[in-house]
């Protein structure tokens, strides 16, 4: 390559290479985590006006920002909303009904088992699979202390 090709393609690379700028991402990041929460908290507070107990409300706001998740999975608007809001959008408990409904979507074309089945727990498999092992195996534990000290 000559010089002039060189400098072109640095000027090409320059142009199609995306910049960020830290605060802002963490700006955006703090705002889409803080709006999920806000709606959160605004299912809460209404489940336990409706006169449920904390515990029960709270696991009916769960429930409702897990459904709220895989909808807009499903209609595409998850993805614009991470993009946008990085980790905000990830982290919360929104992000990983994302990342279970997306490969599920995803993958339909393939079929009912070699597409959704085998594709929906990519990534969040092995914390599901632990998370279920883990308290198997506690139960487990917990049982057999109370079987040995009742004994």
């Amino acid at each position: 390559m000559d010089e002039t090709q060189k400098k072109q393609y640095q000027q090409y690379v320059k142009e199609v290479t995306p910049t960020h700028s830290l605060p802002v991402q963490m700006f955006r990041a703090f705002l889409t985590g803080g709006i999920i929460c806000v709606i959160g908290q605004g299912i809460l507070n209404y489940m336990k006006a409706a006169g449920m107990d904390q515990e029960t409300a709270g696991s009916v706001c769960s429930l409702v920002l897990v459904l709220l998740s895989v909808l807009l999975t499903g209609l595409n608007l998850y993805p614009s909303i991470t993009k946008w809001g990085g980790a905000g959008a990830l982290v919360p408990i929104t992000g990983f009904a994302n990342s279970v409904a997306a490969p599920a979507i995803e993958f339909k074309k393939e079929g009912q088992v070699f597409g959704i089945g085998c594709k929906i727990f990519t990534i969040a498999g092995p914390v599901i699979l632990y998370g279920i092992f883990t308290s198997w195996l506690l139960g487990l534990i917990y049982w057999a202390m109370g079987f040995l000290s009742g004994a």
